[in-house]
């Protein structure tokens, strides 16, 4: 959540002319996050975010904003995105689909303990559980994970030029490693696949909401805790914490147990889930996208976890 498009306080009075939610109060952008232009947005009458989507365009956002409605209306804490008053969520602004969302209460946390492990386990997996009454106006093929094995190979292919032979190696072998992760008999529904500790809000030791819907998506349920497991309940040198690891998973499985070929094949979802983010930092730094207030990540954060989680698995 970056700002890339530039919007000020008159362009966005004139949008607002068409929603019911008071006069604008104050305008200010998003500068954590690395993908969509995000603004605070204060009126007379409440907060709320507004995104602008630099790489959707307005008929792949659906999805997105029906899956937020509906987690939302089914107990999930996530934000609802506001309709105008004809009813419409979605519209242009400045040249990107625009979307206006309800804000939570809470902020995200730099150094999560097991309270917090354990209750973003709880919550996830009564996310999971509610996905699976979602019914999108689309295709389940149409919303598989845009980042799965396809992304992954493709994406390493236009790294691996840029990298050490140390580090081609490591991608190489890990690759080989996916090629070879059978995940067909895994459960598998909406993720959300970005569930980083900037994408929760917590409210005291309460999750307020989960944010960033954008990269959601229908793949393996457990891939999405795997990619919670590698940022939520890692030391400072990218080990797996134990105890956060087991206060995540007990947290998880009270409302969605496992099944035993999720148990086999956890050590594997962490192997790809640190590859997946390697790989994205790999590319945003190697080719990086101009932005007001852009923050690159280090890839090499994750090619650590990689290496520690292929020693494990």
């Amino acid at each position: 959540m970056s700002v890339f498009t530039s919007v000020n306080n008159q362009q966005l009075q004139a949008w607002l002319q068409d929603y019911s939610i008071g006069e604008l109060v104050e305008l200010k952008g998003i500068s954590s996050g690395i993908t969509n232009t995000n603004y605070f947005v204060t009126t007379t009458q409440n907060k709320y975010v507004l995104t602008l989507f630099e790489h959707n365009t307005i008929d792949e956002l659906p999805y997105f904003i029906d899956l937020m409605h509906h987690l939302s209306t089914h107990g999930v804490p996530c934000p609802d995105p506001i309709s105008n008053k004809a009813g419409v969520n979605l519209h242009m602004l400045n040249g990107k689909p625009a979307v206006l969302i309800s804000c939570l209460n809470g902020q995200d946390i730099t150094a999560p303990t097991s309270v917090h492990c354990a209750e973003v386990g709880r919550v996830l997996a009564q996310m999971h559980q509610a996905g699976q009454s979602f019914v999108s106006r689309h295709s389940e093929q149409a919303h598989q994970n845009p980042r799965g094995a396809d992304w992954r190979n493709q994406t390493a292919q236009k790294v691996m030029a840029h990298l050490s032979a140390d580090d081609q190696q490591l991608l190489t072998e890990t690759l080989s490693f996916q090629a070879g992760l059978d995940t067909s008999a895994l459960p598998k529904g909406i993720i959300h696949a970005d569930l980083f500790r900037d994408n929760v809000l917590f409210d005291g030791d309460k999750v307020g909401g989960l944010i960033d819907f954008y990269y959601a998506c229908h793949d393996v349920l457990a891939y999405d805790l795997a990619i919670v497991a590698n940022d939520w309940c890692v030391q400072a040198d990218g080990q797996l914490d134990a105890a956060k690891v087991e206060a995540l998973l007990q947290a998880y499985q009270a409302v969605r147990p496992f099944e035993q070929a999720e148990h086999a094949a956890w050590s594997g979802l962490l192997r790809i889930a640190a590859l997946r983010f390697w790989l994205s930092r790999l590319y945003d730094q190697i080719y990086p996208q101009a932005g007001e207030l852009t923050h690159a990540k280090d890839p090499n954060h994750f090619k650590n976890i990689l290496k520690l989680r292929t020693a494990q698995s």
